[in-house]
């Protein structure tokens, strides 16, 4: 596969240097996002291998360490610190815009892609993960996590394993959750039989991920999340047992919750309880979970979340896309509930665009509350300190000495925000066509430069994932 450019720049400046250091010089504008909620011009920030050594006015360097630098000149940029995507099912990439789901509720939805799904192969796996990676980076992500819930029969290689090696090769920092469905159509579930697996299946291979995978490092690139998919997908005993495992060796826990009404009378037909409800009486309630979605709360059961810690993902595109409704999210950030933001899955918000789910998300809440529900930044802070507090990601989300250099870099000096600058942060939320960085860092590296993925040739990835979607969908 051809190497561009811009890869072999990031791989020389290491090996000459023996340490990297970039210097981010004279930015136009920083957006620190700290506790102060500082906000800063014609700053520089200077990192030192993958953290952030110092942020000050016309930084020195000596002559040597001159030369071990690479220098960026920032005076068209805004710097904020690198999204983080806290929901995403990113094999989807390759199902979007097909003419079937285009209209569809969540259940009919799921019941015309699930045996598409099911042909997902290895080299299916590795694109679609490098795709939406891709995706997420160039418009500001520098983190995220993936639901892959589906385990075919005829599926051989190392699920995650794949997805991991294609994470690091577009440079994501990567907290998949091993998620799982255990309920098929013959136990009157949704998906076919043949991508469901037993319970004893699910949890061997979710400790297996753990050992093999999860590191616990504060800036670590691995992390495991555990994330049954649904309360319609898997039995009670999973869902307990994941809990259990989750909290034996400290990883986060995770599920879609509250996502449509017919969610909520199917747990009451089934149960006899509100989703909710039944996630108290498994014990997955808590500040190490988060449930995607969560629309149809009760006043009551904002209380529980309040009362427990527990956190949200906030999906507003698929929300809209599916017509499952609108969170209530301005109120859950009044009452202190941890609310983070998610792409969700390809099929369902058909890109993988984090800023342009942070400008969904304000846009829908004042539809719902009036105009100033919800502020250009609240809605950054959710994709970014809050996305950070969900993974429980300590050293991500703010732009300040000792932090691990995860940044986003967007030219505020283009067509798009012309007229925009007397609040350039809020520029990017209200204004804009192209949500794409100039460059993104992660843990101290470039993996987009100049508009442009650093690892791989974009046009060879479109060519195959084109392929590969066309073989799936049949």
């Amino acid at each position: 596969m051809a190497i561009n450019k811009r890869y072999v720049i990031s791989i020389c400046l290491r090996f000459i240097c023996g340490f990297k250091m970039i210097l981010l010089k004279n930015c136009f504008y920083i957006a620190t996002f700290n506790d102060k909620d500082d906000e800063l011009k014609n700053h520089d920030i200077l990192i030192r291998e993958n953290v952030i050594e110092k942020i000050a006015p016309a930084i020195q360097l000596f002559p040597q360490e001159l030369m071990n630098t690479e220098v960026i000149d920032c005076s068209r940029f805004l710097v904020i610190p690198g999204m983080i995507n806290t929901h995403h099912h990113l094999f989807q990439t390759l199902t979007r815009n097909l003419p079937g789901a285009q209209n569809a509720k969540l259940f009919d939805w799921l019941v015309y892609l699930y045996p598409i799904w099911g042909r997902m192969d290895e080299e299916a796996i590795y694109y679609s993960t490098l795709l939406g990676s891709a995706e997420l980076l160039k418009t500001g992500a520098t983190t995220t996590t993936d639901q892959m819930y589906l385990y075919s029969e005829d599926f051989k290689g190392d699920m995650m394993g794949i997805q991991f090696e294609a994470a690091a090769r577009a440079g994501i920092r990567f907290s998949p959750s091993r998620g799982s469905m255990t309920r098929g159509e013959s136990d009157g579930g949704l998906p076919p039989n043949h991508v469901v697996q037993n319970t004893e299946e699910v949890i061997r291979d979710m400790v297996r991920v753990i050992e093999k995978f999860h590191d616990s490092d504060p800036l670590a690139m691995r992390k495991i999340v555990l994330a049954p998919c649904s309360l319609f997908s898997v039995d009670e005993d999973v869902m307990m047992e994941t809990a259990m495992l989750g909290r034996t060796h400290s990883v986060v826990i995770h599920t879609h919750l509250a996502e449509t009404e017919d969610e909520g009378i199917y747990c009451l037909e089934k149960y006899g309880k509100r989703p909710l409800a039944l996630m108290e009486g498994w014990e997955w309630l808590g500040e190490d979970v988060y449930f995607a979605h969560g629309i149809w709360f009760s006043d009551d059961e904002l209380k529980v979340l309040e009362d427990t810690n527990t956190g949200i993902s906030h999906c507003p595109t698929s929300n809209m896309r599916l017509g499952s409704g609108i969170a209530r999210v301005k109120e859950m950030l009044d009452m202190g509930i941890r609310v983070g933001l998610g792409v969700d899955g390809s099929a369902s918000n058909d890109s993988s665009d984090i800023l342009g789910e942070v400008r969904n998300a304000m846009l829908a809440q004042r539809v719902k509350y009036g105009p100033d529900a919800l502020t250009a930044r609240q809605a950054l802070y959710m994709a970014i300190r809050n996305g950070a507090d969900l993974l429980k990601l300590s050293r991500l989300g703010k732009i300040e000495e000792g932090m691990g250099a995860d940044l986003a870099l967007y030219d505020m000096f283009k067509l798009q925000y012309a007229g925009a600058l007397e609040d350039p942060l809020a520029a990017i939320v209200f204004s804009g066509y192209n949500h794409e960085t100039a460059y993104t860092i992660v843990n101290g590296d470039v993996v987009v430069r100049e508009g442009k993925i650093v690892g791989y040739d974009e046009e060879e990835i479109v060519e195959r994932v084109n392929a590969i979607a066309g073989r799936i969908v049949g």
